[in-house]
């Protein structure tokens, strides 16, 4: 087998020595145009995780690599004028050049032919003359390039600035500084990585690096290997309180724009892209260099197990693979948009605000964290010595004994549009679960606004009497607040629809008429009244349905709203219908009960609804008397490209929270208590929606009480069920473990710094 390697480095290099390894036989070349010690770049940091796959693959890369790292548990915070260090994380760095040496060296010893100060021939004739082809070549790759129709790369350039430097201070842990300047905000991500030196990243968004005053001396042309002296020099006046009378040390470096590089595949007949050609992760979550050293493992094992079988290999590579760096990119992006947008959360205190910075990515949580470093959470959990979850609010007039909401269900089950004995069992089954408002849904306002002829509905006198019913009996037998959301589906109706333009959903749905001015005034009307049949029912609290395509969501969206009238056009004009409901129902629905408005804040569709229309929307509904947003995404065009994941909603919920200070619920994908916590407690939403979990298990938030040891009168258990509020023994859960060693380990400590080797033996001396 004749295998070509574009790129020499750690990605390059370790695949080429794993591959050899197993496979003496092979023909390995790898071309890298720098000289061996040329690098950019300082330290790159490893999860245990990385680190066990590279000893069980590669025992001696291991060692040596083990024998120069910086290692260290504690994370710092430093903002405001505090340190907060929060601990128990575990991290390993060393030097990019110590890391490049050791993988040349076991090339060296494998008999790799490495060309170094040489350009590898084009994709194109390697890919003629050898077996396999594994790029390597950067996040600028010219063998992606070359094949891109096939690869079908996606680039997302950031518009946020950074530079990557070091410091010849050693900092003692993973810190994170977040200066708040003039100019605006500047973080800092900087960890160590042996015993004289420090990885140093600035970052800023354009507006404060533009005001900072970087951009004249960024503009200039450097040649390779040149940095940006000027605005390192600024960057260390800026900075001098954290660097103590130390330096900033550049390598080649220059103000950057971080891209995300995502491919629709990594593999083109007999080439295969690795690393950083294939994907990026930005550095504030995790290292491109570990990213690539797991892929050369994944590529490596895969050839071996497919002899002969290179596309068969390739694909198993590529299957293997792609779901651990979509979620790592996930996260990533959840943390780059973070720092991003950090001027959100400068305004919490310094613990809500190291937290927040802590759980920024979705997979450190309030949970991890508790179980890593107790005091931390402790010391951000003050205000109530309880599970976040378990805080009251107050929404409105209304109080809400903990923080779970029981979003609307569309069962299905009304007949003419009356709820029966389903609706019945499902509300006070879930009510009985300890959520503190459940809302049922999706109510129709008007028999033509159904979005399915099984969904209940609140225009008539059988209709509220029916709820009225439901209402008495679990206000009978719970103390959780009952909701109810009012809609009309518009053009998602199952009936003649009517909608702000005539859209249809898609190509098999009836073409709407477009609402006249007669037509908005029966829908006014409509709400209106079945407001006051809501009120007389006895809910608690109200919801009106604003997004998912219904009718006023489509004139809330431009890719819905094509109107020329003073109902269309800019955001103004798209809003002027939906607050004159919202008004109305303001009007006659009582103060002393809760008004929530469900909107989509983002379409997943090119042109439709942006951060800043979100933000305007949420302002306007709030100043119309909405009392808090119940905030999701979507369902607005049937051509929208989510990106589902765990929690993926609640940036939205996060974005209108903290850009007006509008109580939301975050909602979707939300199934675990942690996540609960975790969202409440770093004030990325005020209440969380619990949809799927709850019909899986409809006492779900009293069983997290349960596995939180929480008992407090936040989740009340009903008299009859109190039996089971203790998880009951199973096989083997009431074994007691002999002792099977003479001598225990002592506990590995919470906080660990990195102590330079240097002074550690001098301070012993």
């Amino acid at each position: 087998m004749r295998v070509a390697v574009i790129g020499g480095g750690p990605g390059g290099l370790y695949f080429a020595a794993l591959a050899k390894q197993l496979s003496p036989h092979w023909e390995i070349t790898v071309w890298e145009r720098g000289a061996p010690d040329d690098t950019s770049g300082f330290g790159v940091v490893f999860s245990d995780e990385t680190l066990d796959g590279i000893a069980t693959a590669d025992p001696e890369v291991h060692a040596a690599m083990s024998a120069e790292f910086a290692r260290w548990s504690d994370i710092d915070v430093r903002y405001r004028g505090r340190t907060l260090t929060s601990g128990g994380h575990g991290f390993a760095a060393l030097g990019r050049r110590s890391l490049l040496r050791i993988l040349q060296d076991r090339c060296a010893a494998l008999d790799v032919d490495v060309r170094y100060r040489t350009q590898a021939p084009q994709a194109g004739r390697l890919a003629a003359e050898y077996d396999l082809v594994v790029a390597c070549d950067g996040v600028r790759s010219a063998t992606r390039a070359a094949f891109a129709d096939t690869f079908g790369p996606d680039l997302d350039e950031r518009t946020g600035r950074y530079m990557w430097l070091a410091t010849d201070k050693v900092f003692e842990a993973f810190t994170f500084i977040v200066e708040e300047r003039d100019f605006g905000t500047l973080q800092v991500h900087a960890y160590p990585y042996d015993d004289t030196r420090s990885t140093f990243i600035v970052e800023l968004d354009e507006d404060a690096w533009q005001r900072a005053g970087f951009a004249e001396s960024a503009g200039r042309a450097y040649p390779p290997g040149d940095s940006d002296e000027e605005g390192i020099r600024r960057c260390e006046e800026i900075l001098a309180g954290h660097l103590d009378g130390h330096r900033l040390l550049p390598n080649n470096s220059k103000w950057l724009r971080f891209t995300t590089v995502r491919n629709r595949t990594w593999r083109h007949e007999n080439v295969v892209l690795l690393g950083d050609a294939a994907h990026t992760a930005h550095f504030s979550i995790g290292s491109g260099t570990k990213l690539a050293m797991e892929d050369a493992l994944a590529l490596t094992a895969c050839l071996h197990e497919r002899p002969g079988d290179v596309p068969g290999a390739l694909a198993a590579y590529e299957d293997e693979r792609r779901p651990v760096v979509e979620s790592t990119q996930r996260a990533a992006q959840a943390s780059l948009e973070w720092f991003e947008n950090v001027d959100r959360y400068t305004g919490q205190e310094p613990h809500q605000f190291a937290f927040n910075l802590l759980t920024r990515s979705r997979r450190v949580t309030y949970d991890n964290l508790r179980v890593r470093d107790e005091s931390f959470t402790t010391a951000v959990n003050t205000t109530a010595p309880v599970p976040p979850m378990f805080r009251s609010l107050h929404i409105g007039g209304l109080r809400l004994r903990n923080r779970v909401v029981v979003p609307p269900t569309a069962l299905a089950t009304a007949r003419d549009g009356i709820p029966g004995d389903f609706d019945l069992v499902h509300l006070s089954t879930q009510a009985l679960g300890g959520a503190a408002l459940v809302i049922a849904g999706m109510t129709a306002v008007a028999d033509g606004a159904r979005p399915d002829p099984g969904c209940p509905g609140l225009w008539n006198h059988a209709q509220e009497t029916a709820w009225q019913r439901i209402a008495e009996f679990v206000h009978g037998q719970s103390d959780t607040c009952l909701g109810i959301q009012l809609t009309h589906a518009g053009r998602r109706a199952a009936g003649s629809p009517i909608a702000a333009s005539a859209l249809p959903w898609d190509e098999h749905a009836a073409e709407p008429r477009e609402a006249t001015r007669t037509d908005m005034d029966q829908v006014v009307r409509d709400f209106t009244a079945a407001a006051q049949r809501a009120d007389r029912a006895g809910f608690d609290a109200l919801e009106l349905q604003y997004g998912h395509g219904h009718l006023i969501s489509g004139f809330l969206s431009p890719l819905t709203n094509l109107r020329t009238d003073a109902y269309g056009g800019d955001l103004t004009g798209r809003l002027r219908f939906p607050l004159e409901v919202l008004r109305a129902v303001r009007e006659v629905w009582p103060a002393e009960k809760a008004l929530l408005v469900r909107i989509s804040a983002a379409d997943w569709a090119e042109g439709g609804l942006s951060e800043a229309d979100a933000v305007g929307i949420a302002r306007a509904l709030a100043g119309a008397g909405a009392d808090a947003l119940d905030v999701s995404t979507g369902e607005v065009v049937a051509h929208e490209q989510p990106r589902y994941g765990r929690s993926y909603q609640t940036p939205y919920a996060d974005l209108i929270r903290n850009a007006t200070g509008v109580p939301t619920i975050a909602v979707g994908a939300i199934s675990t208590y942690d996540d609960v916590n975790s969202i409440i407690l770093a004030g990325r939403a005020d209440l969380c929606g619990v949809g799927r979990a709850q019909l899986h298990d409809p006492l779900w938030t009293l069983h997290a009480a349960a596995a939180q040891g929480y008992r407090g009168p936040a989740a009340p258990w009903a008299p009859s069920w109190r039996a089971g509020s203790v998880r009951p023994p199973a096989a083997r859960t009431d074994r007691v473990p002999p002792r099977l060693e003479l001598l225990r380990q002592p506990a590995a400590p919470v906080y660990r710094r990195w102590l330079p080797r240097v002074a550690a033996t001098s301070h012993a001396g």
